[in-house]
């Protein structure tokens, strides 16, 4: 191969993608290309350091206005930008086509617009010619705690392709890099090769990924305009002030930290870092950031703590609030929008404590291991209003709970909903990261919810319907989640709200219709059973006349206590399965015949048994073994369901040599 390219032969691509609506709070309000860095969006950066390794054609992709983007290629006004926008998805590999422009004599660089640290060209080049590749894919380089020899999973989305790989690509339609072009390439001979680029790209897809990039790329020492200069009144050296910030004498700054123009830092305020405050920035007194980048024109109130998260553009924090590992939107200050921000962040401070306890934390700098005094005072305060939030709901529901305690204890149909709030409680324990990652912000729909459970409650107390009662208990639970939590955490956890109802009696009056016909059903159903494995067999009512053995079907024997207890089980099989939705509700809805299954066969097994065995204490042992041995039998029958789902539903592999790339002689 010839690798006498120059970088004014190369023409790179960049993917800018468009508005990430639903996975990010942020991104669907702002494209990842134009969040800051520093000074600059990422867009922008990225065309300066093209400029400046001499790249002449630069081709932004989007599938958006690219109108937004206008603002960051004066950047790169000695290149030559142009805009792509994608009118119809055209894939990755589709950008490159289109970018091309039927031009067959340029090296192509492409990677995401979302690059914090892009690397210098030149090396990428002689790695592709060094490998003798018509296509390099780079990786990002493995953590230092990793062994020698680890390949690093991690894409840092940045791909190096000859001009031929052009024919590989169909001339019109999609075609995605990864799953279209790279297979096409080895199909005709070409040749793949992998490469680790010297330092980490810096590349990110949600707020979490932008923070860590961000906090990698300050502690490499970061290269900012001449109006940032060392503060030599912090304790460290490493922290960057704009020359017209204004901070308090009492602050105190522990960096990496990086603060830009008109920023304000009140009186005896702390930060950590990796830490990025933006221009006009104002962080009230006695207050904590720690780990955390405010986009410009952002507020932080007074006596706050603010913890590994990514404050919007205007943002305002009130006063007196905690927030751990969040994407903080946009919230005018004002004096309701300042009162529903309050009550969106303490829950946000109450459940990132929680989640705090749940999960590990990830941080790529460490700052000082203590907890300011004044954080743990706000800790205190705030745990002490959620345990006067939880006392006055249980004061509120004690007769309630008191009562559906005595059903659990004294009811075998209903025993096992003292389970189900344990169970909610591991479901949500299961998915801590991804309800870690909701933005809370409070929904005003919770209002006509907890008045709807209130006005349940009265009804079922005026009219003495104690089912009502205990069912607005669950009510209020979904209510308080809806209005402190928001929208978007009620939804990630709304099964397990669900799920909560499992807990719950039926009404005496749906358990009075289904009590005497499941009862005959399962007296009828057993006698068919026997008779068809030879047993003479003679019905009398709900009594069976077993040879010389007569075996009565109780009231407690008709299969509600079973169809109670599986329907807790499958529940929770469902919760914590991972498949399809439908395959989830074929599941649940299984549960009831498989229940009356197991039912029927203990009654058969006991029948047959009794017929053997001697002494009333005998007798009572084996018949409650039998009905706790069900219950395995009926969770072995839900397995088994699901991996016949797996069976009728999956396209088996073929075993097939695979190849990973292919090199001339």
């Amino acid at each position: 191969m010839d690798s006498t390219h120059s970088n004014k032969q190369v023409r790179a691509v960049i993917l800018a993608g468009s508005y990430d609506f639903g996975r990010d709070p942020l991104a669907s309000r702002l494209p990842t290309a134009l969040w800051p860095v520093g000074t600059r969006s990422v867009l922008e950066r990225s065309l300066e350091h093209l400029k400046s390794q001499e790249v002449k054609h630069v081709t932004i992709c989007s599938n958006s206005d690219y109108s937004s983007y206008n603002r960051s290629s004066d950047a790169g006004s000695q290149s030559s930008v142009q805009f792509l926008r994608e009118s119809v998805p055209l894939g990755t590999a589709g950008c490159i086509r289109e970018a091309a422009a039927g031009r067959s004599d340029d090296l192509i660089i492409v990677f995401s617009a979302s690059i914090i640290s892009p690397p210098q060209i030149a090396p990428l080049i002689d790695a592709h010619f060094e490998g003798q590749s018509d296509f390099t894919i780079f990786f990002n380089p493995a953590p230092a705690d990793l062994p020698r020899g680890v390949v690093p999973a991690e894409m840092a989305e940045i791909y190096v392709c000859a001009p031929r790989v052009l024919q590989c690509i169909p001339d019109k339609g999609y075609c995605d890099i990864k799953e279209g072009l790279v297979p096409e390439i080895l199909r005709a001979g070409g040749n793949v090769r992998a490469a680790v680029l010297p330092h980490h790209a810096g590349n990110f897809r949600d707020w979490q990924g932008y923070m860590h990039a961000v906090a990698d790329y300050l502690g490499r020492g970061p290269r900012l305009e001449a109006d940032f200069g060392i503060d030599s009144g912090s304790s460290v050296q490493n922290v960057w002030v704009s020359a017209d910030a204004t901070i308090d004498r009492s602050a105190r700054i522990y960096g990496p930290v990086v603060i830009m123009s008109g920023a304000q830092i009140s009186k005896d305020a702390i930060v950590f870092g990796p830490t990025v405050l933006g221009k006009n920035v104002r962080i009230g007194p006695d207050s904590v950031v720690v780990a955390s980048i405010l986009w410009d024109h952002s507020e932080i109130g007074r006596n706050c703590d603010i913890r590994q998260c990514v404050i919007e553009h205007q943002a305002y924090v009130p006063g007196n609030t905690i927030v751990q590992e969040a994407a903080v939107t946009f919230r005018p200050k004002g004096a309701l929008a300042g009162s529903l921000s309050s009550v969106s962040q303490v829950c946000s401070s109450s459940a990132g404590a929680l989640v705090g306890d749940f999960t590990k934390r990830k941080t790529r700098r460490g700052g000082p291991s203590g907890m300011p005094h004044k954080a743990r005072t706000a800790g205190g305060l705030l745990l002490f209003g959620g345990l006067v939030v939880l006392a006055a709901f249980l004061w509120s529901y004690w007769r309630g709970l008191a009562d559906l305690w005595h059903i659990w204890q004294r009811s075998d149909e209903y025993s096992s909903g003292l389970l189900v709030p344990f169970l909610a409680i591991y479901i949500l324990w299961s998915r801590r990261r991804d309800i870690s990652q909701c933005p809370i912000t409070p929904c005003l729909l919770g209002i006509p919810v907890f008045l709807a459970a209130q006005a349940l409650r009265l009804f079922g107390v005026f009219f003495m319907y104690g089912s009502a009662e205990r069912l607005s208990i669950v009510l209020s639970v979904w209510a308080m989640v809806l209005l402190l939590f928001g929208m978007q955490l009620f939804r990630k956890v709304f099964t397990v709200l669900l799920f909560l109802c499992l807990m719950l009696p039926w009404p005496n009056r749906v358990q009075a219709a289904v009590t005497l016909p499941l009862q005959h059903w399962s007296t009828v159903s057993a006698v068919f059973c026997l008779e068809t494995v030879g047993y003479d067999v003679v019905q009398e009512g709900n009594i069976i006349h077993i040879g010389h053995t007569s075996v009565a079907v109780a009231e407690a024997c008709n299969g509600l206590r079973m169809v109670t207890a599986f329907f807790v089980i499958s529940g929770l099989v469902v919760l914590l399965a991972k498949r399809a939705w439908w395959e989830k509700l074929v599941i649940f809805a299984s549960s009831l015949p498989i229940a009356l299954l197991c039912n029927i066969l203990r009654l058969v097994i006991t029948a047959a048994f009794f017929t053997v065995l001697e002494g009333e204490q005998w007798e009572k042992v084996f018949h409650d073994f039998g009905g706790y041995a069900m219950m395995p039998l009926a969770l072995a029958a839900t397995v088994g369901e699901l991996w016949l789902l797996t069976r009728l539903t999956t396209v088996p592999a073929r075993d097939e040599s695979a190849i990973i790339s292919r090199r001339r002689v």
